[in-house]
Protein backbone atom coordinates (compact mmCIF):
# COMPACT_ATOMS: atom_id res chain seq x y z
CA UNK A 1 0.00 0.00 0.00
CA UNK A 2 1.20 3.28 -0.59
CA UNK A 3 2.04 6.33 1.30
CA UNK A 4 -1.02 7.82 0.82
CA UNK A 5 -3.44 5.29 0.19
CA UNK A 6 -2.28 4.63 3.73
CA UNK A 7 -2.42 8.10 4.88
CA UNK A 8 -6.40 7.99 4.04
CA UNK A 9 -7.22 4.69 5.46
CA UNK A 10 -5.77 5.95 8.86
CA UNK A 11 -8.02 9.18 8.89
CA UNK A 12 -10.73 7.26 8.33
CA UNK A 13 -10.16 4.82 10.59
CA UNK A 14 -9.46 8.11 13.07
CA UNK A 15 -12.92 9.44 12.10
CA UNK A 16 -14.45 6.58 13.15
CA UNK A 17 -13.02 6.15 16.52
CA UNK A 18 -11.12 9.18 17.80
CA UNK A 19 -12.47 10.85 20.90
CA UNK A 20 -11.22 14.19 22.73
CA UNK A 21 -8.59 11.87 24.96
CA UNK A 22 -7.45 10.39 21.51
CA UNK A 23 -7.56 13.46 19.66
CA UNK A 24 -5.43 15.36 22.68
CA UNK A 25 -2.80 12.65 21.97
CA UNK A 26 -2.98 13.14 18.41
CA UNK A 27 -1.98 16.90 18.40
CA UNK A 28 0.67 16.81 21.19
CA UNK A 29 2.21 14.39 18.65
CA UNK A 30 1.61 16.29 15.87
CA UNK A 31 2.87 19.54 17.88
CA UNK A 32 6.50 17.32 19.25
CA UNK A 33 7.22 16.31 15.80
CA UNK A 34 6.58 19.43 14.14
CA UNK A 35 8.90 20.93 16.94
CA UNK A 36 11.49 18.19 15.70
CA UNK A 37 11.29 19.16 11.98
CA UNK A 38 11.18 22.67 12.84
CA UNK A 39 14.83 22.14 15.15
CA UNK A 40 16.46 20.26 12.15
CA UNK A 41 16.05 23.37 9.75
CA UNK A 42 17.80 25.66 11.94
CA UNK A 43 21.81 25.75 11.95
CA UNK A 44 23.45 28.22 14.22
CA UNK A 45 25.94 30.91 12.75
CA UNK A 46 29.45 31.10 13.92
CA UNK A 47 30.30 34.24 15.69
CA UNK A 48 32.05 35.19 12.70
CA UNK A 49 29.09 35.15 10.73
CA UNK A 50 27.20 36.94 13.65
CA UNK A 51 29.88 39.95 13.86
CA UNK A 52 29.53 40.09 9.85
CA UNK A 53 25.78 40.45 10.33
CA UNK A 54 26.46 42.97 12.58
CA UNK A 55 29.06 45.02 10.83
CA UNK A 56 26.44 44.84 7.51
CA UNK A 57 23.35 45.94 9.74
CA UNK A 58 26.10 49.48 10.38
CA UNK A 59 26.88 49.79 6.98
CA UNK A 60 23.13 49.50 6.12
CA UNK A 61 22.66 52.54 8.61
CA UNK A 62 25.54 54.46 7.74
CA UNK A 63 24.25 54.60 4.18
CA UNK A 64 20.44 54.96 4.76
CA UNK A 65 19.44 51.33 3.49
CA UNK A 66 16.93 50.78 6.28
CA UNK A 67 13.47 52.47 6.57
CA UNK A 68 11.80 53.23 9.78
CA UNK A 69 9.11 50.68 11.33
CA UNK A 70 6.33 53.31 11.07
CA UNK A 71 7.14 53.20 7.51
CA UNK A 72 7.48 49.66 7.09
CA UNK A 73 3.94 49.51 8.70
CA UNK A 74 2.41 51.80 6.02
CA UNK A 75 4.17 49.70 2.85
CA UNK A 76 3.02 46.24 4.32
CA UNK A 77 -0.98 47.75 4.47
CA UNK A 78 -0.41 48.65 0.90
CA UNK A 79 0.13 44.64 0.16
CA UNK A 80 -3.36 43.70 0.68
Amino acid sequence: MDLQSRKIQFIQEFLKYANASILERFEELLKQERQKEFEKEIIPMTLKEYEGRIDKAFEDIKNNRVKSARKLKTEIATWK
